[in-house]
């Protein structure tokens, strides 16, 4: 398993192959559709102005998303009352939500992976060769194996989207993943879905 520290160059990203398993090192943040849609709507398409808090949290988490990671995740989380957080489990959520929204957000903070389940589709594959980024693919139904991989959570924002989908700024240690959506167009999913399509097709035509 080769092991990548967050956050990651060009260089790395471009070197990542489909089908590569990854221990990922570092600081990264969670973000689901709220995440998303707040960020396209006010700091990239600008269709909504900025309120309370945004701006804030916008120069907060640049530093972070500079070469860093987004990991689709609603995590649950303990010690919310004493602020004393800490991930109890933390599986990766269906990603294909945010293929509107992925690749602008990866170009705007030049953010270098997105770690989710499910692959993405052909808008979130050509931003990975632009920007560039790779999708990395996380184990469904493992949370609680993938929390142990997270040492800390350094801080929340956006807190009022509510747990599951805050901001969760975390420090992990050898997250396991794997490498589906590469930098050269590359992409296991969508492999898949044409061999599936292929057998569906097979299967329709035969006669009852």
């Amino acid at each position: 398993m080769r092991e990548v520290t967050i956050p990651i160059s060009d260089d790395v990203i471009r070197s990542l192959k489909v089908g590569e398993p990854v221990a990922l090192t570092g600081v990264m943040i969670t973000g689901r559709d709220a995440v998303h849609k707040w960020m396209i709507e006010t700091f990239i398409k600008k269709t909504r102005q900025p309120q309370g808090d945004d701006l804030e949290v916008y120069e907060a988490i640049r530093p972070i998303l500079q070469g860093g990671v987004i990991y689709h995740c609603g995590p649950v989380v303990s010690g919310l009352d004493t602020k004393q957080y800490k991930f109890v489990a933390a599986g990766p959520t269906t990603s294909i939500r945010e293929e509107p929204y992925q690749a602008d957000v990866m170009q705007h903070f030049n953010a270098k992976g997105v770690i989710g389940k499910g692959g993405m589709g052909p808008k979130t594959l050509k931003g990975c060769q632009e920007v560039p980024f790779v999708y990395f693919h996380a184990i469904g139904g493992a949370a609680t194996y993938i929390a142990q991989s997270v040492e800390k959570v350094l801080g929340v924002y956006k807190y009022d989207f509510g747990v599951p989908e805050a901001m969760w700024v975390i420090q992990v240690k050898n997250f396991p993943v794997v490498v589906t959506m590469d930098a050269h167009g590359n992409s296991q999913h969508a492999l898949v879905e044409e061999d599936s399509k292929k057998v569906l097709e097979s299967l329709l035509s035969q006669p009852y």
